[in-house]
């Protein structure tokens, strides 16, 4: 299973499509999905659970814990409900698990090894860390020898967290700009990006879609680099020097040609960029001319 998910990482990145996911692999003779329309998965010829996901838009408040590792409810409000009771056999026998979180309707990012860490039956949750997968190859009287285990997972499954929220960002604005650069519309997904307008290295800075534009490469980086600034009112503007400039065809049609035009945004008015934020970047770009 998880070399599979590794060949689904190779081919499609970070984030998979739902259906080879449902699809599965071939096991015992029997196709065995990855994942199920509940959370916690165990598939018919399997004991213990093979996934748990978070779905989008879920109604669980499946999170981070301050210590980085996931905190991910019960199904239900009953600890003995039988999938939390295999979630808990799954942490006695410390079986891995894939986590799967869906980051927009039908695309998911996988995080495996996973391991149940930890159960609180009063607050109906379990704690999930996500390991290194060279944990696969331990044998299970040899962990309580691994004093830096925990240490390891809690990096790990901070890694993960960041890496979540990245996608989440970048899938999130691109659906929004119905996959297309803003500027330029070209609709190449590998080519598109989410464009922070608060810089991502700003304590202000969030990761939702009214803090993002989706720019392909070229316009990504010329607006991070302030060759490219977006008024409020969506106009686009091109550093003067630029404009000055005598170049080749990209640089007159990818750059120069956009002086003036005003960038597309999502339909839904509350997905649009948020303007006191453009002002604040756009200022950020004037101060650069």
């Amino acid at each position: 299973m998880f070399e599979f998910l590794g060949e689904l990482t190779d081919r499609h990145g970070d984030v998979l499509p739902i259906g080879p996911l449902r699809e599965g692999i071939q096991f015992r003779g029997e196709r065995v999905p990855l994942l199920g329309p509940q959370g916690i998965f165990k598939p018919r010829i399997l004991e213990l659970p093979l996934s748990i996901t978070t779905a989008p838009n879920s109604p669980y408040d499946d999170s981070f814990t301050s210590e980085g590792m996931v905190r991910y409810r019960y199904r239900g409000t009953d600890p003995q409900h039988h999938d939390n009771v295999r979630l808990r056999a799954a942490m006695i026998q410390r079986k891995p698990l894939v986590y799967f979180h869906g980051v927009v309707p039908g695309r998911y990012v996988a995080a495996w090894p996973a391991y149940i860490v930890g159960d609180d039956p009063q607050g109906l949750h379990v704690t999930v860390a996500v390991d290194d997968k060279a944990s696969l190859s331990v044998p299970m009287e040899n962990w309580a020898a691994d004093d830096g285990s925990d240490a390891r997972r809690r990096y790990i499954t901070s890694a993960v967290k960041v890496r979540l929220h990245q996608r989440l960002f970048r899938e999130r604005v691109l659906a929004a700009y119905r996959e297309q650069c803003a500027l330029c519309r070209l609709r190449h997904v590998t080519l598109l990006e989410a464009a922070h307008i608060t810089p991502d290295s700003d304590p202000d800075s969030e990761p939702v879609v009214t803090n993002g534009v989706s720019l392909c490469k070229l316009h990504h980086a010329a607006f991070d680099q302030n060759i490219l600034g977006i008024r409020p009112d969506y106009v686009v503007e091109i550093r003067q020097d630029i404009l000055e400039e005598v170049d080749g065809p990209m640089l007159r049609f990818g750059l120069q040609e956009m002086h003036g035009s005003k960038i597309n945004v999502p339909r839904r008015e509350h997905l649009r960029p948020d303007k006191d934020a453009l002002e604040q970047r756009y200022q950020s770009f004037r101060e650069a001319q």
